[in-house]
């Protein structure tokens, strides 16, 4: 899909190292959510796009993914592997395209990002969150 078009996007750092190997596993990730979101009915009808870009400045906890939509809180995760979390990626792909201002608590979302939470941003046009 067209990232001008889609309504959600998930952004890849590509320029992240694997700790292990040294490795940028970035646009194997972007790849292999691509391909995961084109092979899945349900989650093609979501309307996502999957970009690579050169620096989230998550440097600290390789690999990061954020998710970002208009009038949406956005989410920074990391570190990511790319090999064990692509399936908890997708499960919030599929939470986060069904909340309508992107809010979320750490219960809902899956256990495996649970404690790879780095931000929520609040959208521009959200007061979610305000004076918790």
């Amino acid at each position: 899909m067209d990232a001008s078009q889609a309504i959600h996007r998930i952004i890849v750092c590509t320029l992240c190292r694997d700790p292990a190997t040294g490795t940028r596993t970035g646009e194997d990730l972007c790849a292999d959510l691509r391909s995961r979101l084109s092979a899945d009915s349900e989650m093609a009808l979501l309307d996502y796009a999957v970009e690579g870009i050169a620096c989230m400045a998550g440097c600290a906890r390789p690999l990061t993914v954020a998710f970002q939509a208009a009038g949406k809180a956005s989410y920074l995760f990391g570190p990511i592997d790319r090999q064990t979390d692509a399936v908890e990626l997708l499960e919030f792909a599929k939470l986060y395209a069904s909340l309508a201002d992107g809010w979320c608590n750490s219960g809902q979302r899956p256990a495996g990002l649970a404690d790879k939470t780095l931000a929520r941003i609040p959208g521009s046009n959200s007061a979610a969150g305000v004076g918790i």
